[in-house]
């Protein structure tokens, strides 16, 4: 490999771990990498986690009370016939994009901004990093309000909502630190609760309403057109999906990393939208923290305690992905200090009245992040065959002018179709995107990375 110069730090580092292991006979486990969730290199086999591990993180992800919400936002524009189809066809469209991307995450062991690397270059990459880590300090902001809003309601003190907005991102945000084993441990905690909670919400809401037949009769009292709903309802995980490979890496096949990632992202976010479109017909509300806190003292603190643990689990998530992030643009292999810095960007957000834009900062997630997923997907199939090379064994050119190109068309596809009201917006952007790849290799034959020639691949 002496022809091949090394352009990333870590890698190098790696290389130098995995040649004195070899000299030693000592296994791959014994390496004690800087960060151990490995933001900037595979994920060893021994590292890897059950199904369940991974799956019960993923739901934790998806199980997003702020899903509600949306739920309670769209139900206010439609008719309940025409919600159960909106909700199916988008979350089907979600679940198999996030199920696509989880696979390519278990097979290679790497985050997603890594594999962007491949996709767009170092620099490029860089784009990627900074658009899905910056969306997922956008979210947390959003949660903290969420749930300060929440416990302002619950204790009417309205006027007090920042601060229970800046105590909860705190707490939030010390928690995270701890990584990938404390988003697993309140998950474990947090879905099963969330899973009665969200059952048991529609129940009420239906009886409420005069019974489950009545919520047919309800009439629209909002406008707001399909194509926006199905943006709404992707734009809801389009940065988190994008970015569950930084879970599903963990798991220990790529078909146990599609199948986790199908069964949380198109059943459990199926599953908090329709609790949310139950409630929003039966109490004519769009906000959900107002449904909640309208249904009585046991709905209410039954909400408050489980709805902040779910709340816990998205915002682990969430500083997880923008430190991960951060690793990879700045090339630390330490996730810390970005997902402090992050945190702190997140307070000032979630102070400044993000709560009330929820609708508008959905849109605008699903007309940017899904073109991402779709060229490297497009990227993975067609340019690598399902099979890349490791990443001590490539030198990655600084940008790929071919992907970005079938991102910029992707991007603009699915802006022009939402805002004429088109289809499905993100799932136009992903399939330019993709489609795009090969047509632009077709046309830039040089457009690729150096490749040693007796890389290893993945």
């Amino acid at each position: 490999m002496d022809d091949l110069k090394k352009t990333e730090t870590v890698a190098d580092e790696k290389a130098k771990v995995q040649s004195a292991e070899q000299a030693k006979g000592a296994p791959e486990a014994d390496a004690k990498p800087i960060d151990p969730d490995y933001p900037l290199t595979h994920v060893p086999k021994s590292a890897r986690r059950s199904f369940f591990s991974v799956a019960a993180v993923l739901l934790g992800i998806t199980f997003f009370s702020p899903t509600m919400n949306t739920g309670a936002q769209i139900a206010a524009a439609f008719t309940f016939k025409d919600l159960i189809w909106i909700s199916l066809v988008g979350n089907l469209i979600l679940g198999v994009y996030v199920a696509a991307n989880c696979a390519i995450g278990a097979k290679t062991g790497l985050t997603s901004a890594m594999l962007s690397r491949y996709t767009l270059g170092t620099i490029g990459s860089k784009w990627v990093s900074f658009l899905l880590g910056g969306t997922q300090i956008g979210w947390y902001a959003y949660v903290s309000s969420y749930v300060g809003q929440m416990f302002a309601v619950a204790f009417n003190v309205p006027q007090h909502a920042v601060w229970f907005t800046l105590f909860w991102a705190l707490v939030f945000g010390v928690t995270a630190l701890w990584g990938y084993e404390a988003i697993e441990k309140v998950a474990v905690v947090a879905v099963p609760a969330l899973l009665i909670l969200v059952i048991y919400i529609p129940i009420v809401a239906t009886r409420a309403a005069g019974g489950f037949s009545a919520l047919f009769n309800v009439m629209p009292t909002a406008e707001m057109s399909v194509a926006t709903a199905l943006t709404a309802i992707m734009g809801t995980f389009a940065s988190m999906g994008t970015q569950a490979c930084n879970w599903s890496r963990f798991s220990k096949s790529a078909r146990a990393g599609f199948w986790s990632g199908f069964v949380a992202f198109m059943i459990g976010n199926t599953i908090m939208l329709a609790a949310g479109v139950v409630g929003g017909l039966a109490y004519n509300e769009s906000d959900f923290v107002v449904i909640m806190m309208g249904m009585g003292t046991v709905v209410m603190v039954m909400a408050l305690i489980i709805l902040t643990l779910n709340i816990w689990t998205t915002a682990h998530a969430g500083a997880y992905a923008w430190g991960v992030a951060g690793a990879e643009m700045f090339n630390v292999p330490n996730k810390t200090p970005f997902l402090i810095g992050g945190l702190l960007i997140s307070i000032v957000l979630a102070m400044t009245g993000i709560y009330a834009q929820l609708i508008n900062f959905l849109v605008l997630l699903g007309i940017f992040i899904p073109p991402i997923g779709g060229v490297m997907l497009g990227d993975y199939f067609f340019t690598y065959k399902r099979s890349l090379p490791r990443l001590e064994h490539i030198r990655f050119k600084a940008i790929r002018v071919g992907p970005v190109l079938s991102y910029v068309l992707g991007t603009v596809v699915a802006y022009v179709t939402d805002h004429f009201s088109v289809g499905v917006p993100p799932l136009f952007g992903i399939i330019v995107a993709a489609v795009c790849v090969p047509i632009f290799n077709a046309l830039l034959p040089n457009d690729r990375h150096i490749v040693a020639e007796n890389a290893e691949y993945v």
